[in-house]
């Protein structure tokens, strides 16, 4: 009965919501980065973009000061997570469990690089049966592009400072 209790949730209140001003900020940060990115992906016809990075930009620019947002964990999280997923696709097995054991928690969690929306990247590795130079572009590259314009970006305002640690 006690599991079912926790079900219900804690009393805890939804937290309050952003001024329109922090608002503004946040979202044209966003739209900054996810610019950068198309728009180098457009111009020079990379493949710069992967859908995580959606899920990487609302991180840094929502929750600059989470540890997720940090650049160690944007960067070496979507590198670790699409090396684990290119490994198990192409030198283990093509099966679902393949794919299942490629979910990167664990080494991401081990080295302290945990940042939620690479935890992704194995199953966008299947799913697009991705060859090797995956892992430099778009994940190296478009990390590295997205770190950048958050760091420029969230530098800007006077109450926010970017990153917390390296």
């Amino acid at each position: 009965m006690a599991y079912l209790t926790k079900l219900k949730g804690s009393p805890a209140s939804i937290p309050p919501r952003p001024s329109f001003k922090e608002i503004s900020f946040i979202s044209f940060g966003a739209f900054l980065a996810a610019c950068v990115i198309g728009f180098l992906a457009y111009y020079t016809n990379q493949p710069i973009i992967m859908g995580s990075f959606g899920a990487s930009i609302f991180v840094l620019f929502v929750l600059p000061d989470s540890p997720f947002a940090q650049p160690r964990n944007v960067i070496i999280g979507h590198f670790l997570t699409t090396l684990t997923g290119l490994i198990f696709y192409h030198l283990v097995s093509l099966d679902w469990w393949s794919m299942a054991l490629a979910f990167s928690i664990a080494a991401m969690q081990y080295l302290r690089v945990s940042h939620p929306p690479a935890g992704s990247n194995p199953f966008i590795v299947f799913l697009l049966g991705a060859n090797w130079d995956y892992l430099w572009m778009p994940s190296l590259i478009g990390s590295l592009l997205i770190v950048l314009v958050a760091i420029l970006y969230n530098n800007i305002s006077k109450t926010r400072s970017y990153p917390k640690y390296w």
